[in-house]
């Protein structure tokens, strides 16, 4: 038979029930089929507890019921003992009195006919013949007493019947005188104090009451001898009257103590003498209850530590679920940030046996992880040509001695494509601390690389140009006078000293007002104050002539302000050789140095312009203030009071006159990076005032906000407003070019405190504007350097923004804002790590 046969029998063998339930079971979920299979043990647990409980109770009671048939079998077993008894002797007494009715008997010989049958029966205590006036005529009494008590047969008057008397023998005779039938009184004492009832068979003598023949039963005797011994050692038989007090019984009770009922009692009255006497038999529960049988509360424990156990599994097994649940999400997120990676991790064992790689890794490479995972060396993804060049560097890697930089090598995809990767190893520690492997993290560097070589060739076609120039290209720092930049002409004329630069520029200081690089720089005296950095920077080149006498030339000298690759400001001069063209044009020298004394005020107009703007309604408050002082003071219509009140607005319009110039100056007089405490809100009004000149011009508003009492910063301020200032400008010109309607013509600058896990506590500043967004391809390119978006511009802004910010250990990102598919503004944000103690100041300082 075919094993599927075979197994599909059992399964169509099943009853409905079980189909049922392995229906309702498959589509509970995991979580619920646990706990389901938790609270089942539970539930079984309780139900054998359940149910050795009712066991224990169902066998108790079973047992009780056999006591109480057993006592209620004895107790009429008794019973019937004693009324065979009872009939016996009525049928004796009245068969003789019968015969002493027909004169059988005499009263000479009452005691001969009667000894034989007292004899007999020891119950019967005493035998009495009374006649109809109640008077003795014979007797026979049983009991014996010694002779000094001074006691005889005949001192028995309680047990007589007496006139008028309301003793039991007295009503037993009366009855028995009426009914004509044999009667039995109730127990009550005799002469002696013992408990007795009697028997009186009435004689009547042709229709006449003759009297009456009295047997006298004691009650102990009764059920002394005729209750059977194998009932009176199994239960206590007693005889009780009407109120229930016991007047003998098989079990002794110790003196003056009243007699101990029993649990199972079971009464039934004396037939048949029906006299009041109850024969009540009494037994004791031979059975443990629940409470005290320890069977039970063994039971009742082990249960118990059952379901502790069952509920301390229940809720350990949801622990754990709760931990995997986590160990679940946190190994999904890991998965998801692995997999959502574009650099491409592979791990391997202490041997160089691939255990691990990411999708990131696959993609790169082209080979699924079926294809590396278990693969030892050579790899798949070697180059066939570099397999021993490649096994070195694994060897290399293994014995932990790959270079912190990472090393550059060459893979090959599935496909059999080259391209060139950055690896970057580092050692797999487990949770004990010892090494399991390696961790190696892969980039692809071909564009990377491209871009570099693009840049290194871009580079020296620049240098080439410049090099094969006639004309002298310098490029000093302005602090420090430092020569950054020389040709070949430059380095011909004049060697490779800043010497020349100077001499070049000495002529400036006329039209810009700026000291001749290289000369020593008066900290106390700011020669650029007033004029900000990118307005330097954006300012066209000043063409003048210079005449260098030590070479008899005369140059044509173009000098432009820019910041250096390193941030600093530095001057660009370009000397061209113009001396035949000088000579030539000797005629028109006069007017030429008209022209540049003409070209060079307007550039300094050009460059001052935005700061004659701002200047001017402070300066135009203070004329009017003094103006009007002037007419109140020549009318005699001012007062003291008023007249400090207006010098007070004069001071305060001056005042802040100066704080513009002193801002300018401060913005502009420090190029050197020089990193201290700082706050966030002092660098953004700094940056807002600087930046509100060009901002009114433009018409664009601007709304602030910074967090109350953002950490301090360990920053170069100045550096950090430029970045601010430059995002700002950005946003103003591009609303401004866009030719947005004024509700739009608003940027929004927020400064908020921000915790990461890969960056720590940060301040994180956002412009936000409301202009036309960027094009994807300017946001790829954004931070490329001399890329721009800007007709005149020079693609180094942003670029250098970048270059101060990561220089800080931040980031800065640009994002557009879209209404559904439409940009409708764009967001530059760059983060600062924030300063976490006194200690990481030095160390924030030489970073």
């Amino acid at each position: 038979m075919p094993p599927t046969v075979a197994a599909a029998r059992p399964r169509a063998a099943r009853t409905w029930p079980e189909r049922l339930f392995g229906r309702w079971w498959r589509r509970q979920s995991a979580a619920h089929q646990d706990r389901y299979a938790t609270l089942g043990p539970l539930f079984s647990v309780l139900l054998f507890l359940a149910a050795i409980i009712s066991a224990f109770w169902y066998l108790r009671n079973e047992e009780f019921e056999r006591e109480q048939e057993a006592v209620k079998r004895d107790t009429e077993i008794s019973q019937q003992q004693l009324r065979l008894r009872l009939i016996e002797n009525q049928e004796q007494l009245v068969r003789m009195a019968r015969d002493i009715v027909t004169r059988g008997i005499e009263r000479q010989n009452f005691a001969a006919h009667t000894s034989s049958f007292v004899r007999d029966r020891p119950e019967i205590t005493n035998l009495i013949w009374v006649g109809a006036d109640r008077s003795r005529i014979a007797g026979h009494a049983v009991t014996t007493f010694l002779p000094e008590s001074g006691v005889t047969s005949d001192d028995t008057p309680a047990s007589m019947p007496a006139l008028r008397s309301n003793a039991e023998p007295e009503r037993t005779f009366v009855r028995g005188r009426e009914s004509r039938q044999t009667t039995y009184s109730g127990p009550f004492a005799d002469s002696y104090g013992h408990t007795v009832f009697q028997v009186q068979v009435p004689l009547f003598e042709r229709s006449t009451f003759a009297g009456a023949l009295i047997a006298e039963y004691s009650v102990e005797r009764l059920v002394r001898y005729y209750v059977p011994s194998e009932v009176s050692s199994r239960h206590a038989i007693s005889l009780l009257d009407r109120q229930g007090r016991a007047l003998a019984s098989t079990v002794m009770t110790p003196a003056g103590s009243p007699p101990r009922r029993g649990a199972i009692n079971h009464e039934v009255p004396l037939a048949p003498a029906h006299n009041g006497l109850v024969l009540r038999g009494q037994g004791h529960r031979t059975s443990i209850g629940l409470i005290s049988n320890t069977l039970f509360w063994m039971v009742a424990a082990l249960s118990v530590l059952t379901v502790w156990m069952l509920l301390g599994t229940g809720r350990h097994m949801r622990r754990r679920l709760q931990m995997q649940a986590a160990l679940v999400s946190e190994t999904n997120f890991r998965r998801a940030m692995e997999n959502s990676m574009l650099t491409g991790m592979r791990a391997m064992d202490l041997e160089g046996r691939i255990t691990y790689v990411n999708p990131a890794f696959c993609a790169m490479t082209g080979f699924s992880d079926a294809d590396l995972i278990g693969q030892r060396p050579p790899f798949p993804h070697w180059p066939r040509d570099r397999v021993d060049e490649n096994r070195r560097l694994l060897e290399q890697e293994l014995q932990g001695k790959s270079p912190a930089g990472g090393i550059e090598v060459k893979v090959m995809r599935k496909d059999g494509t080259i391209f060139d990767a950055r690896m970057y190893v580092s050692p797999l520690i487990d949770p004990k601390g010892q090494q399991t492997g390696w961790m190696t993290s892969m980039t692809n560097i071909t564009e990377a690389k491209r871009i570099r070589d693009q840049l290194t060739a871009s580079h020296e076609r620049f240098t080439t140009v410049l090099e094969g120039l006639d004309a002298a290209v310098s490029v000093v720092s302005v602090q420090q006078g430092e020569l950054l930049f020389a040709n070949r002409s430059y380095r011909l004329w004049f060697g490779a000293v800043a010497a020349g630069h100077a001499l070049l520029s000495g002529g400036q200081a006329s039209s810009s007002g700026a000291a001749p690089v290289g000369e020593a720089i008066d900290e106390s005296v700011d020669d650029l104050g007033g004029l900000p950095t990118q307005e330097l920077t954006d300012a066209g080149s000043d063409s003048r002539e210079v005449f260098v006498e030590s070479l008899q030339k005369w140059f044509d000298v173009r000098a432009r302000y820019l910041q250096w690759t390193d941030g600093r400001l530095a001057q660009m001069l370009i000397a061209t050789d113009i001396t035949e063209r000088r000579h030539a044009e000797a005629v028109a020298a006069s007017q030429a140095e008209k022209a540049q004394v003409t070209s060079r005020l307007v550039t300094m107009g050009e460059m001052a312009s935005s700061v004659a703007h701002e200047l001017n309604q402070p300066l135009t408050a203070i004329t009017n203030y003094c103006n009007g002082m002037v007419t109140r003071v020549e009318n005699n219509a001012i007062d003291k009071g008023d007249l400090v009140a207006a010098l007070q607005k004069t001071a305060r319009q001056a005042e802040r006159a100066g704080q513009i110039i002193h801002r300018i100056r401060a913005f502009v007089k420090r190029s050197e990076p020089q990193r201290q405490r700082a706050y966030a809100h002092t660098i953004v009004e700094d940056a807002v005032e600087l930046a509100g000149i060009e901002l009114r011009r433009r018409n664009v508003a601007i709304h602030t906000y910074v967090a109350q009492r953002p950490p301090p910063l360990m920053v170069d301020p100045i550096l950090i407003e430029q970045v601010v200032l430059n995002l700002l400008k950005n946003a103003a010109e591009a609303i401004d070019n866009a030719h947005l309607p004024t509700a739009r013509r608003r940027i929004e600058l927020r400064v908020l405190p921000r915790h990461s896990e890969e960056e720590g506590d940060t301040i994180e500043f956002i412009v936000t504007d409301h202009g036309p967004g960027l094009k994807e391809e300017v946001l790829a390119r954004l931070y490329e350097a001399f890329f721009s978006t800007k007709v005149d511009g020079l693609g180094i802004g942003l670029s250098l923004c970048r270059s101060i910010i990561e220089s800080h250990r931040g980031r800065i990102k640009a994002t557009n804002l879209y209404n559904g598919e439409t940009p409708i503004g764009c967001r530059f944000s760059f983060t600062l790590p924030v300063e976490t103690s006194r200690s990481d100041a030095p160390a924030a300082a030489t970073a």
